[in-house]
């Protein structure tokens, strides 16, 4: 008897923020393999009597390798359960939602999605900065600050350096120094602002403003650590807990 599976994201951790479906996927399943971002708050939403699987994973620390995640989905599904892997975020951006996805149907698993409010979305609406904005962003970029197995970043800083674009850094603590520098070396100005966005949506959410040349060493005095969302482009002038050019010069003088 074969079960199945649904890919829940869970958003960026405020339990408003989750869809219903989301939420009715989450009570229907006998089995929820979470991560480490989902917050408690969501994951004590779960069925009662469901059984509660961590496979969170922090930097530089996989306790639970991808490929056994994959096999304890197929695993649970295949002895007749319903399985929800609850993910921050949206698990189809930057969540491997669909390796996950893959793995199962390859094994015969059925699999049902639930999409999530993604950190940038819900970072822009707790700070009111927006993605894009008519005069200052006609588009926006998603990438990720790491690479697998801490490869060097082999992003494309031309494409990416676009002045009337906001580009959106996931998982860039770490590397946040090369990002500036490659943004640079494609000539966006340094005066670029950018906002960083800690644990965005919960009550522990803090921010901190910068520009693109000061950005490694505010994020080094600052201590920032994971999870933190930036946010680069011309949107952030819009920041209005109060004005990004007293922030600036307060900060630096």
């Amino acid at each position: 008897m074969s079960g199945k599976v649904f890919l829940i994201g869970a958003g960026p951790g405020d339990p408003e923020l989750m869809t219903l479906r989301a939420l009715r996927m989450l009570q229907e399943a006998d089995v929820v393999v979470y991560d480490r971002l989902v917050s408690t708050d969501i994951l004590n939403l779960h069925a009662e009597g469901a059984r509660l699987i961590p496979v969170g994973k922090a930097p530089k620390c996989h306790t639970v390798p991808q490929d056994r995640i994959n096999e304890i989905l197929v695993e649970e599904a295949s002895a007749g359960h319903t399985v929800a892997r609850l993910k921050g975020g949206d698990p189809m951006i930057f969540g491997r939602g669909s390796e996950e996805a893959a793995h199962l149907m390859a094994n015969g698993i059925p699999v049902e999605y639930a999409p999530g409010i993604t950190a940038a979305q819900g970072a822009s609406c707790s700070t009111g900065v927006p993605l894009t904005h008519r005069g200052l962003a006609t588009s926006v970029q998603y990438v990720t600050g790491h690479r697998q197995a801490d490869k060097v970043l082999d992003l494309d800083w031309k494409r990416l350096a676009d002045p009337d674009s906001t580009l959106v850094v996931y998982m860039g603590v770490a590397n946040i120094g090369q990002i500036a520098m490659g943004l640079m070396t494609k000539n966006l100005p340094g005066s670029t602002p950018v906002l960083a966005v800690g644990k965005a949506t919960t009550p522990d959410e803090h921010r901190m403003v910068s520009r693109l040349d000061r950005l490694a060493a505010d994020v080094r005095d600052a201590d920032l650590k994971a999870p933190t969302l930036f946010i680069i482009g011309k949107v952030v002038s819009l920041f209005a807990e109060r004005p990004v050019a007293e922030l600036l010069e307060q900060a630096h003088g």
